[in-house]
């Protein structure tokens, strides 16, 4: 068994990280973290926390990434929202027995340190939901 703890995180696609920063931190007045590259993911974050969530900005490091897709197919926007779990492994565990499509069945590394997981947008309505433990 596993718990979800809270919404951890919303993905947002951009085309221009630095500029899509600058609406949130100048127009919002919120504070950006640090910056840091997935290479594994082929992308570039920045999250910039709101109360007991983020937001995470996702630029594509490469016109083959996975952001970039997304940003081909559907414009800028909310890429994927993320859960926070007690244990990504049981989740994984979990979600696999009760026959969930997922895209990854082992954890990965994520931003920020976190181990993560995503499951398919058909198993959850068209949804990409990540699934992020923190130690």
């Amino acid at each position: 068994m596993f718990k979800v703890l809270k919404v951890d995180h919303l993905g947002i696609a951009v085309k221009d990280l630095e500029q899509a920063k600058k609406f949130y931190t100048e127009t919002l007045g919120m504070q950006a973290m640090g910056e840091e590259i997935v290479e594994q993911q082929k992308v570039k974050v920045c999250f910039i926390p709101c109360g007991d969530s983020e937001v995470e900005l996702l630029e594509s490091t490469s016109p083959d990434g996975p952001v970039a897709k997304f940003i081909e197919k559907n414009g800028e926007g909310i890429q994927h929202v993320a859960l926070r779990v007690d244990s990504i492994e049981n989740a994984l565990a979990d979600l696999k027995a009760k026959g969930v499509r997922l895209i990854d069945e082992q954890p990965r590394y994520g931003a920020g340190g976190a181990s993560i997981a995503f499951v398919h947008p058909k198993a959850t309505g068209g949804i990409l939901l990540e699934l992020s433990e923190r130690k």
